[in-house]
């Protein structure tokens, strides 16, 4: 009897500890596989950015709105500076697309969306930073502005917005992006000292006010109260920063071959041209009319800012209208991926950048102490192109403000050897890339090593279009 309750103790026993051990593992206060020297768990390498707001199950053009529209209300976490303790931040490259704007068409006969681009801190949404940053750009004149830049003002200050004016939404959140990008680079990484020189800066802008003032807004909280005869702002003239090396028939090609299948979808959608009739029945317009405007980019304003779609005498446009419009855009959007059209263009009006970009890498591994933080301050058409290059497919369209970080590291273990991560919108896409899936899988280290970004710019770039160089992929015509 006796040794029937003990071994009935000895069982109780067991069973109680199996149950502790697996709520221990259940609240994270154990380590379920073992931690490497460098930090990191061998088990968990899948990198995954939540989402602040909570997916949905299927397409929701209303939540992919909202994504889109970039709203700062809520802290957002990010993945930018995360390395091995042993690792050494050596340059940091950030390419901006600019912040919220107003619209660049107007649907005709309906009043324009009554947005105040006047910056008000009492306002919201608004930062900390924003009254600091008004003072700022007051004093900008010993600034070096290249070209036409000296004509642009540094903050926007219309009380109803102009066309394509940044709104104060859109100045707001680059305040932002800077601020986290300081607490990363500044304050943790010490990226930049507190007595850095003009020559350590690479800024670089298009002609729009919208893009040079985020660029601005985004460097004065990175850089708070920063010496403006530190700053050297250059112009782009182009969109996709061709710079010099522009010519090349064979994107032009690509871009006509995408803009059709674009025009093939639209006319297919019967659902996509009722609501157009629909829509210019209520303003009394004929459709043609109607869809030569582009109404999703006024319809994305009203949105954003929570704005009554227009009404007139004959109704009103509605959610459904807008729902039907912005679901296509998703479509076009996955069919694009698919079609591999936009994909053989996005090497082609990418690779100057890209190849400025690897070289100035390059340099900085070297040893070279320049040209350590860079920004380029530009569009969705910008960013959504090197996205697709790059290989990262499931990257949503470039909302406002959205940002795309090419970070080099120096193994401090192996100084000579120095790697890059990727990230867009503070999650990380090193491994989404084309030319490091095949890295991820077999390595150690969480990034890829420099040589792989290096040889896809200088060389695999131009393997789909049977060349050895970017000069030749752009004047060899496809089989």
């Amino acid at each position: 009897m006796l040794f029937r309750n003990r071994f009935l103790f000895l069982l109780a026993l067991a069973a109680l500890l199996a149950f502790l051990s697996l709520s221990l593992q259940f609240l994270h206060l154990i380590p379920v596989n073992p931690i490497r020297e460098d930090g990191l768990n061998p088990k968990s390498r899948k990198r995954i950015m939540p989402d602040l707001l909570t997916e949905p199950p299927v397409i929701d053009p209303v939540y992919e709105a909202r994504v889109y529209c970039n709203i700062p209300t809520i802290a957002e976490r990010s993945m930018e500076g995360h390395a091995p303790h042993y690792f050494k931040l050596v340059s940091v490259q950030v390419l901006i697309r600019h912040g919220d704007r107003y619209p660049l068409y107007a649907i005709p006969k309906t009043k324009r969306p009554d947005i105040d681009c006047m910056l008000v801190p009492s306002r919201k949404p608004s930062h900390p930073q924003l009254e600091a940053f008004i003072k700022q750009m007051s004093k900008g004149s010993a600034a070096q502005m290249d070209g036409p830049l000296s004509s642009l003002p540094r903050y926007p200050s219309h009380s109803l917005c102009e066309m394509g004016e940044l709104t104060q939404t859109g100045v707001v959140q680059h305040l932002r992006n800077g601020q986290l990008l300081r607490e990363i680079y500044i304050n943790k990484h010490k990226l930049l000292l507190s007595d850095w020189t003009a020559k350590q800066l690479y800024l670089e802008t298009t002609g729009k006010s919208r893009t040079l003032q985020s660029a601005l807004a985004l460097l004065y909280t990175f850089l708070p109260d920063f010496d403006w005869k530190k700053i050297n702002m250059r112009h782009q003239w182009s969109t996709i920063f061709c710079s010099g090396s522009c010519d090349c028939p064979m994107r032009n090609h690509y871009l006509e071959e995408e803009q059709r299948r674009q025009y093939s979808l639209r006319v297919k959608n019967n659902d996509l041209e009722k609501i157009y009739v629909d829509m210019a029945k209520i303003v009394g317009i004929p459709t043609r009319q109607l869809r030569a405007s582009n109404p999703i980019d006024s319809l994305l304003c009203y949105f954003c800012h929570n704005v009554s779609f227009p009404c007139t005498k004959t109704g009103c446009i509605s959610m459904e209208h807008f729902k039907v419009i912005k679901r296509h855009q998703l479509e076009d959007e996955r069919e694009r991926q698919e079609k591999k059209l936009y994909f053989f263009y996005a090497l082609l009006a990418t690779h100057p950048l890209l190849n400025q970009t690897v070289n100035r890498l390059q340099r900085i591994a070297e040893g070279k102490k320049e040209e350590v933080f860079v920004l380029y301050s530009a569009h969705d058409v910008t960013l959504s192109p090197v996205l697709s290059a790059l290989g990262i497919t499931e990257a949503r369209f470039p909302r406002f403000a959205a940002r795309l970080v090419f970070e080099l590291w120096q193994d401090g273990k192996r100084p000579k050897e120095h790697f890059i991560r990727i990230l867009y919108n503070g999650a990380d896409v090193t491994f989404q890339t084309s030319f490091c899936k095949d890295y991820y899988k077999r390595s150690s280290k969480p990034m890829c090593p420099l040589e792989k970004f290096v040889n896809f710019v200088k060389r695999d770039m131009f393997l789909v279009f049977n060349s050895t160089s970017y000069y030749d992929a752009c004047r060899r015509r496809p089989l």
